[in-house]
């Protein structure tokens, strides 16, 4: 009897693959409009609903930082008709931050592919250290003086800088701020020393010259700023902090179903147009398959854990 039941699963799973979409979906981004990912999802969308041949409609649901959207995906029915992003905090750091968290970043959700990864710019004041050397041959000579600003306190940008600490085996304290462009606007009035900040709130002042971008998180140089070293080139040995999305499902999606997303999402990203939107944002479009989006959140799950643990960073 449950060898019939599985093969019904089977049988039935791969008819409903067979005649999706039949109407629109649902695609929930749990941020206000304006954003990256907002802008990005929105270019995307289009594409989507050519490609599958119905409306992809795009819906914005933030709140709860940024988790009450991943929440409506999560509790949707496994039928490819409600999907949505989820960025790295969601599904991979804040469950090291919460006590609780309103879904499993695991068991909860499909995870489709990822669409964008979001590289930061450590930035520096001119008048302050001009290498990621000198930063740490300063802060090693005047442990917990000096300071950086993050855009949130447990946020992506903050951890970047946590890990800085942790890899160059210094203490730089954190200031947090309510985003990238008031971090930005302080380092620029030299009001806090150094930064941690998204690409495009800072790209103009680093090539006007008033402000130094010291490196760039990402494991490659960005298309953005092609004359900034990563980390690693600058001397700091195995660092990578990047903030990323992904589109992501209710758990038990149909593998029918989540093979057809995946690929079309991947299609619809390939063009140079969407390259293009992406990278204008400030981000760097990348697809995986599903298999290899499961086994990143993991990695940066356990990634991010060690560097909250070691910082002890805890959220109000």
């Amino acid at each position: 009897m449950k060898k019939i039941f599985l093969l019904w699963i089977l049988l039935s799973g791969s008819a409903l693959a067979q005649t999706y979409p039949s109407k629109p979906i649902r695609y929930i981004v749990p941020f206000p409009p304006g954003g990256s990912s907002d802008l990005i999802s929105r270019a995307i969308a289009p594409r989507l609903s050519e490609q599958l041949g119905q409306p992809v409609v795009v819906e914005n649901l933030p709140g709860a930082g940024a988790m009450l959207g991943v929440e409506r995906v999560a509790k949707s029915a496994p039928d490819g008709y409600t999907i949505g992003l989820a960025a790295a905090g969601a599904l991979s750091s804040n469950i090291h931050l919460y006590a609780r968290m309103p879904f499993d970043p695991e068991k909860d959700l499909t995870h489709i592919t990822p669409l964008a990864l979001i590289p930061f710019f450590l930035i520096a004041h001119p008048s302050q250290a001009s290498s990621i050397k000198n930063l740490i041959e300063e802060a090693k000579a005047k442990p917990g003086a000096l300071s950086y600003g993050a855009g949130g306190n447990g946020s992506t940008m903050h951890l970047a800088g946590e890990l800085f600490n942790m890899l160059g085996h210094v203490k730089i304290q954190v200031i947090p701020f309510k985003g990238s462009g008031p971090v930005s606007a302080a380092v620029l009035g030299n009001q806090v020393a150094y930064g941690v900040v998204d690409v495009p709130s800072a790209i103009a002042n680093v090539r006007a010259g008033k402000l130094r971008a010291l490196a760039v998180t990402s494991k490659q140089r960005v298309s953005a700023a092609p004359d900034v070293p990563t980390f690693v080139e600058a001397g700091v040995p195995g660092y990578e902090a990047v903030g990323w999305f992904g589109v992501v499902g209710p758990a038990g999606l149909p593998n029918g179903i989540l093979t057809r997303l995946n690929q079309e999402i991947a299609a619809a990203l390939a063009t140079p147009e969407m390259r293009k939107t992406a990278i204008d944002a400030g981000t760097e479009p990348y697809t995986t398959s599903p298999q290899e989006f499961t086994a990143m959140i993991r990695a940066e799950t356990r990634k991010w854990g060690d560097v909250i643990k070691a910082g002890n960073i805890k959220l109000d």
